[in-house]
């Protein structure tokens, strides 16, 4: 018996038709058995309050990552208070729609409230007392969500872009080893997840080796670290193919998988001589800045559209170490880079417009995965 499929290429084979192998329908299908395509989701669609944003996501990715909702100051802001309402909503959601979930973040110096490193006159507590509130909060969250979230970005930006040992209030009170100390909980809350540690700039040689030196003294310590996210906050010039390769290729010889977690691309005016995504930078309005206040022009689209394809194509040439592709945002009015780091800029990171429509920069990615 002839295949449908087999019958209709015979059939027009012989009426002379040529038939091209159909592109795949979304981002999931392009790239389903080289890595999960991932997207970072707010609150209205994690929800459903943003119908057509959560329709993109269910549709076109494979992986999802919260990009508030888990964090600290959301899901405990206060001592005795966790608040699950959304973090649940986030999990079925995942769940649901059989998607890898991907748990963002336990321990990072940002977006964690006074509270946790103070007493209740304001003071500094006790080393003994920050790490009772960090396992306290650990085996909370991460205990509460056992089996059900595959990876855990256990810790969140720990380095300067010297490679140093950020000096946070983590840091401060606790030490070198708070970050052991974050990895042998999370995993007693939660053996069976991955744990990752997730950081910008990566592609900087002195950043970079700061990373291999912490992955390895994680890994002398017994911790297996089984991801290292490359944020992948990236310009249309930054970082060089070259160097995205070997900064996947160094990485993963520490016997890791590699993520990028957090990918946007940058299309207007540097503001900076170094690349970075440090979110307390705030630099005033000016216009020079804000070249496309309304729209992006067509050669704008069209480098923005080649940038993507070149480095999913670098991605994909390292299928064999990659574990994820997760894009920071589902529409440019979703973008975290809208008015960071110039007030009031409008920005065109993502693959998708404002109006929620699929950009060039969309079907490059689809014809990179062929």
């Amino acid at each position: 018996m002839i295949k449908p499929r087999l019958l209709i290429l015979t059939l027009a084979l012989a009426a002379g038709i040529s038939m091209t192998a159909q592109e795949p329908a979304t981002l999931k299908d392009a790239y389903h058995g080289a890595f999960y395509v991932g997207v970072a989701i707010n609150a209205d669609q994690i929800t459903g309050k943003d119908a057509r944003g959560t329709k993109i996501v269910t549709e076109q990715f494979s992986s999802i990552t919260p990009e508030n909702a888990l964090k600290w100051e959301r899901v405990h802001p206060q001592p005795d208070t966790y608040d699950f309402s959304l973090p649940d909503q986030y999990v079925t959601l995942g769940e649901k729609h059989h998607m890898f979930i991907v748990g963002h973040t336990l321990v990072w110096h940002q977006q964690t409230p006074a509270w946790v490193f103070q007493d209740a006159q304001g003071k500094p507590i006790s080393r003994e007392a920050l790490l009772k509130r960090l396992h306290d909060h650990i085996f909370t969250v991460v205990g509460r969500y056992k089996g059900r979230i595959q990876s855990w970005d256990v810790v969140n930006e720990a380095l300067n872009d010297d490679g140093t040992l950020r000096n946070s209030k983590w840091k401060q009170i606790l030490g070198d080893d708070y970050l052991i100390k974050a990895y042998q909980w999370a995993h007693e809350a939660d053996p069976s997840a991955e744990l990752n540690y997730n950081d910008y700039s990566l592609e900087l040689p002195a950043k970079r080796q700061g990373a291999m030196k912490l992955i390895q003294k994680l890994q002398a310590a017994g911790i297996k670290v089984a991801v290292v996210g490359i944020q992948g906050h990236d310009s249309l010039d930054w970082p060089s193919l070259a160097s995205e390769e070997e900064t996947i290729d160094t990485l993963s010889k520490l016997g890791v998988k590699i993520a990028i977690t957090e990918l946007d691309i940058d299309v207007l005016p540097a503001v900076g001589a170094n690349p970075t995504a440090d979110i307390s930078l705030h630099i005033k309005s000016n216009p020079k800045l804000n070249p496309y206040p309304n729209e992006l022009p067509d050669a704008m689209q069209k480098q923005l559209a080649r940038r993507y394809a070149d480095l999913f194509g670098t991605f994909l040439k390292h299928r064999d170490v990659m574990s994820r592709v997760t894009l920071w945002g589902v529409t440019d009015a979703d973008s975290w880079r809208n008015d960071w780091p110039v007030v009031g800029r409008t920005s065109y990171p993502l693959l998708w417009d404002r109006a929620g429509k699929p950009k060039p920069a969309y079907e490059a990615v689809i014809k990179a995965s062929r």
